[in-house]
C-alpha cells in the first residue's frame, strides 16, 4: 500500500506528459468548420461617438422603438459597424456591414444566423440570409454577392431588424 501511494504523484506527472487518448464516440473538429470561423473578421468593437453612416438616430428610434442616447462606431473601414444605445446605458442595436469577398459575406451571414437553425431571410429583393431570437433579442443578418448586412435587435420582434437592414442597405453605396 505505501509502494502505491509513493508512487501516485508520479503516475500522475507522466499521464499529463502523454498525448490525450482520443475517446472513442467523440467527433473531432472538421477543418473546414475550423478554418471557416478562423478566416473570418473579428468582431467589430464600439471604438468611438460618432453618427453612423447607414442609419440616423431617428430612423434607429423608428425602427427598434426605443430612444438613442448615443452612438458609437467602430474602427472598420471604410465600413465601420454601428452601436446604438438606450437611455439606460445598454445597448439596443447593432448595425454591422462587410463589403469584401463573396464567401466570407456569405460566412458572417450563417455565423450569424445559421441555415440550418434560422428563418430564411430574403429582403430586400436579392439578399439571402437568416433571421432568429438570439440571447438578448433577435439577429437579421443578409448577403448578396460581396456585401452582408448583420443587424442585432434588442426587441424580439424580426421585423424591427429587418427594417434596420433594409435602411443600411438602402443606404449603401455599393
Amino acid at each position: 500500500m505505501r509502494r502505491i501511494l509513493l508512487l501516485a504523484p508520479a503516475l500522475v506527472l507522466f499521464a499529463g506528459c502523454s498525448p490525450a487518448a482520443q475517446v472513442p464516440g467523440t467527433p473531432q473538429p472538421s477543418p473546414s468548420s475550423a478554418s471557416s470561423s478562423a478566416g473570418l473578421p473579428p468582431d467589430p468593437q464600439p471604438a468611438r461617438t460618432a453618427e453612423c453612416p447607414y442609419l440616423s438616430e431617428a430612423q434607429a428610434e423608428d425602427a427598434n422603438g426605443q430612444h438613442v442616447t448615443e452612438v458609437k462606431v467602430s474602427d472598420d473601414q471604410p465600413h465601420p459597424a454601428c452601436f446604438f444605445y438606450r437611455p439606460d446605458g445598454g445597448l439596443q442595436l447593432t448595425v454591422r456591414v462587410y463589403v469584401g469577398e463573396s464567401a466570407t459575406a456569405t460566412a458572417l451571414v450563417d455565423k450569424a444566423a445559421p441555415v440550418d437553425t434560422s428563418n430564411p431571410a430574403s429582403e430586400p429583393a436579392g439578399w439571402k440570409g437568416g433571421y432568429q431570437p438570439s440571447d438578448d433579442g433577435v439577429v437579421y443578418a443578409v448577403a448578396k454577392g460581396p456585401a452582408a448586412v448583420i443587424v442585432s435587435s434588442n426587441q424580439k420582434q424580426s421585423i424591427k431588424a429587418r427594417t434596420v437592414a433594409k435602411e443600411a442597405i438602402s443606404a449603401l453605396k455599393l
